[in-house]
């Protein structure tokens, strides 16, 4: 098979999300605005911050794709043309759209526009997708329930030309392709409207009077249990699989996640698919990486059938093992110039990754002050740092040590 047509498809939350996305080998990036977008906790994008977005990406060659993916009620209707029109004006490749009259709109205020169908609309056939296809849908973002088995065929009774997205990376959503009526029904934040609160991350008792003899796993004590708490998805070893499968573009999570997130999963995915298309083995550091950022346990959802071991019941916490302690600036005159981001220490073993490459373990000897001046800690949030080395790195290489 000819793997030289998959796309790595970052998120970006902020402007610094997009260039950890664009430095570390993103195709694409998915971005919000400030309204219509499924996240409304990140920083997101106003006009002008989009259009420099925009002119990032496009400089280095990657797509910029634009979230409306919310499902808008009556009173936000009237704004989706003046939403759409600076859109078009900054110059995204793409806008994802969730709701069948957003769609309708797109193809009157922007019939150029090239339009791809969220995996908030749940398409879980090839009839769906064969039908937004003849409505001008360029590319369908399966639903997350679906198994390999059915996004082939799925790919097999659709028209070649409609692309397919599938998510193979992060955080998943307890609901039906994230349609959840939790958030809004415990504290009133519509999650179909970018406000969850994830209360499927809290602690729950579960008990059905009627069925007996059917028992839930709920821990023995009196905090209950995290029974809504889904794992992470991690398909980094099963690429070929999913490519096989008719999948096109390789969807990472993450628009509420740091740059730190973006930057690493954005490295390791591209690597991944670089040894595809190369027809390498995925190096054992390159599936290693995935396991140095933030995250839950992980799994590989419903790809390879029913989730039966998707659902994580002790704890909702992360596992962090790493901490990012300083970002590179630049590296010039046998130094490290960079900003510090947590405290570290002269001494410390740290690791530092730049994009495309195996992270190189170095210790810190020396470490000096902007003014040059020995210092025994980084313990200032973003102060400036001099480290000698004699390798130079990229800017906004990472800096990390083990905790």
């Amino acid at each position: 098979m000819n793997f030289d047509n998959l796309e790595v498809l970052s998120p970006a939350g902020s402007f610094e999300s997009l260039r950890a996305a664009v430095d570390y080998g993103a195709d694409a990036v998915y971005l919000g605005g400030q309204s219509f977008g499924m996240r409304a906790g990140p920083e997101n994008f106003t006009y002008d911050s989009l259009k420099a977005a925009v002119e990032l990406a496009h400089s280095k060659g990657v797509k910029v794709y634009l979230t409306c993916n919310t499902l808008p009620r009556n009173n936000e209707i009237s704004h989706f043309r003046q939403f759409m029109e600076e859109a078009n004006d900054c110059g995204v490749d793409a806008v994802i759209v969730a709701d069948l009259g957003l769609l309708s709109l797109v193809k009157e205020y922007c019939p150029d526009m090239e339009v791809h169908m969220s995996t908030q609309t749940g398409i879980v056939n090839y009839v769906t997708a064969r039908e937004l296809y003849n409505m001008g849908v360029k590319r369908v973002v399966v639903a997350r329930e679906l198994s390999l088995e059915e996004i082939a065929e799925i790919r097999a009774k659709t028209p070649a030309e409609l692309d397919i997205e599938a998510f193979v990376h992060g955080a998943m959503c307890v609901s039906f392709s994230g349609r959840c009526l939790l958030s809004q029904y415990l504290v009133n934040r519509d999650a179909n409207r970018g406000e969850c609160a994830q209360p499927c991350r809290w602690s729950y008792s579960l008990m059905e009077e009627t069925r007996k003899g059917e028992y839930y796993p709920i821990a023995e004590d009196t905090d209950g249990t995290y029974i809504l708490n889904a794992k992470d998805l991690c398909m980094i070893d099963y690429l070929a699989q999913v490519a096989e499968a008719g999948v096109t573009s390789f969807k990472i999570e993450g628009r509420a996640k740091s740059s730190y997130y973006v930057s690493v999963v954005t490295n390791a995915y591209r690597m991944a698919v670089d040894s595809l298309k190369h027809g390498a083995e995925l190096p054992d550091w390159v599936r290693e990486e995935v396991f140095k950022i933030s995250h839950r346990p992980y799994c590989t959802g419903f790809f390879f059938g029913h989730p039966k071991d998707c659902q994580y019941y002790p704890s909702s916490g992360y596992i962090r093992e790493y901490d990012v302690v300083a970002i590179v600036d630049e590296c010039k005159g046998g130094y490290i110039y960079c900003t510090q981001r947590n405290k570290f220490c002269k001494e410390d073993e740290v690791e530092i990754l730049a994009p495309g490459k195996k992270f190189d373990t170095f210790k810190i000897s020396e470490l000096l002050n902007e003014d040059g001046e020995p210092i025994e800690s980084a313990n200032h949030a973003m102060m400036k740092l001099m480290i000698p080395c004699e390798k130079g790195y990229p800017a906004n290489s990472i800096i990390r040590i083990k905790k």
